[in-house]
């Protein structure tokens, strides 16, 4: 038995090492200056001030190490297969082209799964995406890669949904909001849960000017989970549908990676940080590692895997929602 399960094992490896044509190039014209790296910062801006921090939760810092599924499973929609190629490419660039701004690597130009020209609205988000390729060391690792995950993911569509649909989808976890979920006991578990959570849903129910949500939310301790009135549920698919498409799949992303979309709200407004996103979003799982400890290698892999791929998501949405070409301006002392 354990013969047969080490020679399917060894085929699946074999399977896995295959080349494959996960990215298709054409050969073009264009410059290929060296970009440098950059690292994601956390968000910060005006409409921070006032912002919580979680006392009972001990401040993490944020991975910069981001994380994107195997071309076997494309988009972000897939598990743990875990692929790598050796780097094909020198150098990467960016031009601007008839449909917005290309990511050339060499003079190849970047396409996506579908073999759709690889093409973002905005310079800023070309730069983030080319900083991606250009960070690769000797090998490409495709799971490092959120952002060109989720240009692939608005420019293929691959589930094929209209902007509604992603609105709706969005909005219908606010059902099963990780957040309106409560305990009974513990005693702690539910102190902590009310004194780390209410004042989130507080902040979205009574969402200041200009932008006032003035929605009732609520939380229950029920399987069934509370009650959210039909005019929320309105309130916040006309919200939703002030962003353009490409920012509502990095928001249904972070969405899916915090369980909530309470969280999400408050982190995309610059409520929250990533990290206190992420910690409230894990607050029972946090809670239940404080009282009987920590297996490292796991809690804290799965820990910065969430960070930098709600992080990635953030980014994704904002740099969406940017004005098309970055100003350049000459800083004076």
């Amino acid at each position: 038995m354990w013969r047969s399960c080490l020679r399917l094992w060894d085929e699946g490896r074999r399977l896995l090492n295959r080349p494959r044509g996960g990215l298709i190039a054409s050969v073009g014209p264009g410059p290929n200056p060296r970009l440098q790296a950059r690292a994601y910062a956390p968000l910060t801006g005006p409409g921070t001030e006032g912002a919580w921090n979680p006392g009972s939760l001990a401040s993490r810092p944020l991975s910069l190490q981001v994380s994107w599924p195997s071309l076997l499973l494309p988009y972000h929609l897939g598990g743990g297969l875990r692929e790598e190629r050796k780097r094909f490419y020198q150098n990467v660039s960016i031009t601007q082209g008839e449909g917005g701004f290309e990511i050339n690597l060499d003079h190849r130009k970047l396409k996506t799964p579908q073999a759709k020209l690889f093409t973002v609205p905005s310079e800023a988000l070309a730069i983030a995406v080319a900083t991606e390729w250009d960070s690769q060391q000797d090998t490409i690792k495709f799971y490092t890669m959120h952002l060109t995950t989720l240009c692939n993911t608005s420019l293929d569509n691959p589930t094929q949904r209209n902007k509604d649909q992603l609105i709706r989808a969005a909005v219908k976890f606010l059902d099963t909001d990780t957040i309106c979920y409560r305990v009974e006991e513990p005693e702690t578990l539910v102190e902590l849960q009310k004194n780390e959570w209410d004042p989130v849903i507080e902040w979205a129910e009574k969402r200041p000017f200009p932008f006032r949500y003035g929605v009732e939310i609520g939380s229950s301790t029920s399987i069934m989970g509370p009650s959210i009135p039909a005019r929320t549920q309105e309130v916040l698919i006309s919200h939703l549908a002030s962003y353009n498409m490409w920012a509502l799949q990095g928001i249904e992303f972070v969405v899916t990676q915090l369980k909530s979309m309470v969280l999400t709200l408050g982190l995309i407004d610059l409520r929250l940080t990533v990290e206190q996103a992420v910690l409230l979003s894990r607050l029972e799982e946090e809670y239940q590692i404080q009282k009987w400890g920590n297996i490292e290698w796991a809690h804290d892999y799965e820990l910065q895997e969430l960070r930098a791929r709600t992080a990635a998501g953030a980014l994704f949405v904002h740099l969406c929602s940017e004005s098309t070409t970055v100003k350049h301006k000459l800083l004076r002392e």
